[in-house]
């Protein structure tokens, strides 16, 4: 009998010297025995859950593991038996098997952390290419597992090859971050908020899945016919909350600033129209949302492949910030971190390279704000930069060339040199990386909800969640200042 342990498949030095070798009818003696050894795991689960497409909740939902009778038939038979398929198909007979019938007896519950043993045994030899193996599987205590018997037909001729090596598989859940966001909403007082324009049915249905989710309350800020035209079409009932009928998008944007001022909308929510004009609204005259602070954008992206959340400012509103306005997109987006539950985010200033040359402006703006970071001129967060992109995201880019930050491959915040820079760098990660991006503006008297008609419900309630967890946040702040 021989053993191989499947993990040490993972080890890339150790798979890239495998090879594959069957044996031949010939070759095969009755008695002839392989066995392989592995370990149960959750990922193990999902995996074969994914690619088989048996989501039985038995086998993927924690719930029932504390369900006695459950637990006995989480066994997860089709897993072991894949097992057996390996040894069939990978050893003994090995490459160019063809099975002609099996029949398996699962015996006794695999659970995750289980440890088993695989082995088949030739039989019987059955002239000109059948052979009949017996088959079984025990777990770390003796127990059998399964037990069965497979009949195949052996290759004739040999085969040895190297291994194809398997792709590296990473299960992630996309918008698992979002929903964190939605679900730190509990709690808290749905905020009353101008939904301005919502005059087709992606922007109307955002608002009212808002409203359903128990986010915001939503003011209906727009033509009243056109509000109602796309509610019907779109087939949203409307009827339990307030509309306030103006002409045009214009005007629209108008009035949600009055109803700010006025304290009857606590932020605002972009609707079917197009940014400049919202903003527009929002900043013009003295009758505005200003504050001490320029306004900034930012994205809250849930990137499947990064292990937090990611913040990236400025890609929606500041198109070329000079020194001063990075000082406050910077405050800006720290100040949201915090509001999100990141006590002391680390922020990356970027740039192409991560050395301070007076050929490429943003590295000159990234030592300064550092330095202004030393000063107290920008508190609540850890600065460094320049940093190109790969560093601040990967330890092990970092690492390689020889970059020692609290930053470098952990940060929270990205800030981007300008506008094209981080449109690019968000719509990159979204549509090569199945990312999404929560976009608010910030640095305003209130939040406002900034949505793009490519979103999907999920994003939009995200953007909302982190205009409630903002403006709660602020709240607060404005209660305990002096």
């Amino acid at each position: 009998m021989s053993m191989r342990d499947t993990t040490s498949l993972a080890d890339p030095e150790t798979r890239s010297e495998a090879v594959i070798e069957n044996r031949t009818f010939d070759e095969i003696k009755v008695g002839d025995s392989i066995s392989l050894s592995h370990t149960l795991t959750a990922k193990d689960i999902e995996l074969f859950a994914a690619v088989s497409g048996n989501v039985n909740p038995v086998h993927v939902d924690p719930a029932f593991a504390h369900d006695d009778m459950f637990h006995q038939i989480i066994a997860h038979g089709m897993w072991t038996g894949a097992l057996i398929s390996t040894l069939l198909g990978t050893e003994l007979p090995g490459p160019g098997t063809i099975y002609r019938s099996q029949t398996l007896n699962f015996r006794h519950p695999v659970v995750v952390g289980d440890t088993v043993v695989a082995t088949v045994t030739a039989r019987e030899k059955h002239p000109p290419g059948g052979i009949v193996l017996d088959c079984r599987v025990v777990d770390q205590a003796g127990n059998v597992v399964m037990d069965g018997v497979a009949d195949v037909i052996a290759p004739e001729k040999k085969i040895r090859r190297p291994r194809v090596a398997l792709p590296e598989v990473r299960m992630e859940e996309p918008g698992i971050r979002h929903r964190e966001l939605i679900a730190k909403t509990g709690g808290h007082d749905l905020l009353s908020t101008a939904v301005v324009n919502p005059v087709d049915h992606v922007s109307l249905t955002g608002a009212i899945d808002a409203a359903r989710a128990k986010l915001i309350v939503p003011i209906l800020v727009g033509p009243r016919e056109a509000i109602n035209a796309a509610a019907q079409t779109g087939g949203v009932a409307i009827s339990d909350y307030e509309i306030v009928d103006v002409p045009d998008a214009e005007a629209a944007a108008a009035k949600a600033v009055d109803l700010v001022l006025d304290g009857k909308a606590e932020t605002i929510m972009k609707g079917a129209l197009h940014t400049d004009v919202l903003m527009h609204a929002v900043v013009a005259g003295d009758h505005n949302l200003r504050t001490e602070r320029r306004l900034s954008h930012v994205y809250v992206m849930d990137v499947p492949t990064y292990p937090r959340a990611l913040l990236i400012t400025d890609a929606a509103i500041n198109i070329y910030p000079d020194l001063e306005d990075k000082r406050d997109i910077v405050q800006n987006a720290i100040d949201l971190a915090h509001a999100l539950g990141i006590e002391k985010p680390k922020i990356a200033i970027l740039s192409a390279v991560e050395t301070v040359t007076p050929k490429i402006k943003s590295t000159i703006d990234a030592a300064a704000l550092c330095k202004m970071a030393d000063r107290g001129e920008i508190t609540g967060g850890t600065l460094d930069g320049p940093l190109a992109f790969d560093n601040a995201v990967s330890a092990e880019a970092a690492k390689t060339k020889h970059i020692v930050s609290p930053v470098a491959g952990q940060a929270d915040i990205l800030i981007v040199p300008d506008l094209e820079a981080g449109n690019m760098l968000a719509k990159q990660l979204e549509y090569l990386a199945d990312a999404t991006g929560a976009g608010i503006v910030v640095g305003a008297r209130v939040p406002i909800i900034l949505t793009s008609r490519s979103d999907s419900v999920l994003t939009r309630m995200a953007s909302c969640a982190v205009a409630v967890l903002l403006a709660h946040y602020q709240r607060g702040r404005a209660k305990t200042a002096p």
